[in-house]
């Protein structure tokens, strides 16, 4: 039986430490790509075929129910983080990178509460609305609302965590592939591509809208940590 790590890579939940931890355990194993659509698992089992050679699979654009391959084990992992928290780091990271994207091109041009009014006001933009339910949610489509989805969706995936608790994600992580990956080292962890955490301009009407409309995000997290059941 083949064991792979499949990491759905949600942008700024510490993916890419977990990506750098996974490249220096396995140099060769460790591979990336990107998808279009909103229903790609089709073109994710393609992937894993045909790279026989890999053992960590990361993408931020994987998009619907979790690949089933006969003879491959998927140990797919996600992690999670407080949203606003998570927008906060967004918005800095774009702010400072050296694209043009729409994305950082808003950062550059305005602070955190006009980029996030901004986003918001797109019809299709879920950067700052209950991002990580809806990439949970992608997971199990269907006519259900999409934070039942995504709720269900947090027992589909073999391992979700904590960005907070990166070391106990790790070391969990390391549980469920010891067998298979020794190398694997769960205490040496750098965290990555981590935002400057120099103080924002945070207003309490901004942090009560963020707070409104990541409702769902928070309803998720508490599932997650088994606090509160969901209606």
């Amino acid at each position: 039986m083949r064991t792979i790590i499949l990491h759905y890579h949600l942008f700024k939940n510490a993916g890419t430490s977990l990506d750098r931890l996974l490249q220096r355990t396995v140099p060769d194993g460790w591979v990336t790509r990107e998808f279009t659509g909103t229903h790609n698992t089709d073109a994710v089992e393609t992937w894993i075929k045909e790279t026989p050679e890999a053992v960590a699979f990361s993408s931020h654009t994987m998009m619907g129910p979790l690949p089933r391959i006969d003879g491959v084990r998927i140990v797919s992992v996600m992690l999670l983080r407080d949203p606003i928290a998570r927008i906060r780091s967004a918005y800095r990271f774009e702010r400072h990178q050296k694209a043009d994207g729409f994305g950082a091109t808003l950062a550059k041009h305005t602070d955190l509460e006009g980029y996030v009014r901004v986003r918001l006001a797109l019809p299709n933009d879920r950067q700052c609305r209950n991002f990580q339910t809806f990439r949970l949610a992608a997971l199990l489509p269907g006519p259900e609302p999409e934070v039942a989805r995504a709720t269900q969706a947090l027992e589909q995936l073999s391992l979700v965590g904590r960005v907070e608790r990166f070391s106990d994600f790790l070391a969990d992580l390391y549980g469920l592939i010891a067998e298979t990956m020794p190398a694997f080292k769960a205490d040496d962890a750098t965290r990555e591509n981590v935002s400057n955490k120099k103080d924002l301009a945070e207003t309490p009407g901004l942090m009560a809208l963020l707070q409104e409309v990541n409702q769902d995000d928070y309803a998720v997290l508490a599932r997650l940590e088994r606090r509160e059941p969901l209606e």
